[in-house]
């Protein structure tokens, strides 16, 4: 069914994890801090200053330290510490919920030194985007794990996992009906079982496949229940505006693109026939290694793209029935997948046809906004072109 159309936007980080999506992007570079900050001390002489003590060697992975060291060392503050003594554990604590919750990568066990330069100024943490940056870094995760040599999933999974329960209420599991906040919160006592055996793969595509329109809900958030809990500076202007922006997201050298032009259901509007996707292939090959780099100026444009956010607003009607059009489920019927399992799982993969309401809603509209250019990743073709000259 069409709701396959649909993605974790920064309104759901706003809900789900309570986070601020609006500020400053979340970027610089990932080591030598002393070329590009002012200051001009090395990293570890920073960490040293900041946080009073540095780790010893076999606790050190090139410019990650096991995240092990960090709660041994900054597990409990002590009793009648000094106002700097609480400052070096809450740096601490910072760095410990960033790199192991909102940003971990798929070893899990090792916290990296980039966030050095954000918890040197504590007064100043929130000023910055993290939401954008987590959503950033949960799309990049995703990208990676359609490779089929990939076989483990990092990123902020909390938030996805919420989102899919949120959105899907025949996924839920039993026995979580209080609602808290931030909603996410809803499911942290949740363990899933690791005792199932057999297909799941398998399993999963069918149930996906054998969903209704009605077994996925476009907007969860205006549910009486979110009502009640929900925090008020969430839904202030400040917040609720950066939603509809169509925009870069950005997290150190990964550059997502958030696209809510083809998702408008889940803000209340009738989803036209959407325009092609932003070819971004070129950007998915950058992970900020192989050297350093002041990624505010490597990647220039899509910096200054976020800069300039405010000009590009998606703009459109709210209506009483936010669901796709009729032209876009003449377009979907036309190219999209309707089906994730095979012929021989579903038995009877019979057409589903364009309910009668859907024309009622309208065609949809959007304003025009300048696009930007496509990357697209063309270093394969280059390679190829090149074989038998001398440049090979």
């Amino acid at each position: 069914m069409p709701f396959r159309e649909c993605t974790i936007t920064l309104q759901d980080v706003a809900y789900q994890l309570g986070l601020p999506v609006d500020g400053h992007y979340v970027s610089g570079c990932l080591t030598d801090f002393q070329i590009y900050i002012q200051g001009d001390r090395p990293a570890w002489v920073w960490f040293q200053e900041l946080l009073g003590v540095i780790p010893p060697p076999s606790q050190v992975q090139k410019f990650a330290v096991n995240c092990t060291w960090f709660q041994e060392t900054f597990g409990e503050c002590p009793k009648g510490a000094d106002e700097e003594t609480v400052r070096r554990f809450a740096r601490a604590y910072i760095m410990i919920l960033l790199g192991t919750q909102l940003f971990v990568d798929k070893s899990g066990n090792r916290i990296h030194i980039r966030w050095l330069p954000y918890v040197a100024r504590l007064e100043e943490m929130g000023t910055y985007s993290w939401g954008s940056a987590a959503l950033a870094w949960l799309y990049r995760c995703m990208c990676r794990v359609l490779n089929r040599h990939v076989v483990k999933l990092a990123g902020p999974l909390q938030l996805l996992q919420s989102w899919i329960f949120w959105r899907f209420p025949r996924f839920r599991p039993a026995g979580y009906d209080t609602c808290s906040w931030p909603l996410a919160s809803r499911w942290s006592g949740y363990s899933p079982s690791g005792s199932e055996k057999g297909p799941r793969v398998q399993m999963w595509r069918l149930r996906i496949d054998m969903l209704q329109d009605r077994d996925f809900i476009w907007m969860p958030y205006s549910l009486p229940e979110v009502l009640q809990v929900v925090h008020p500076e969430v839904l202030e202007p400040r917040h609720t505006t950066f939603w509809r922006f169509v925009m870069s997201l950005i997290y150190f050298a990964v550059i997502e693109w958030h696209q809510i032009d083809r998702v408008l259901p889940q803000f209340g509007g009738v989803q036209p026939r959407p325009h092609l996707a932003l070819n971004i292939d070129f950007l998915m090959s950058k992970d900020g290694r192989g050297g350093d780099r002041w990624f505010p100026y490597a990647l220039q444009s899509w910096h200054l793209h976020w800069v300039a956010c405010a000009d590009h607003v998606l703009r459109f009607d709210v209506v009483a029935d936010p669901e796709p059009s009729h032209e876009f489920l003449e377009w979907w019927s036309q190219h999209g997948k309707r089906f994730l399992s095979l012929e021989m799982y579903l038995g009877d993969p019979r057409a589903v046809p364009i309910p009668v309401e859907a024309s009622q809603r309208g065609a949809g509209r959007v304003s025009d906004m300048d696009r930007v250019d496509d990357v697209p990743d063309r270093r394969r073709v280059e390679r190829r072109a090149r074989v038998g000259t001398r440049r090979s």
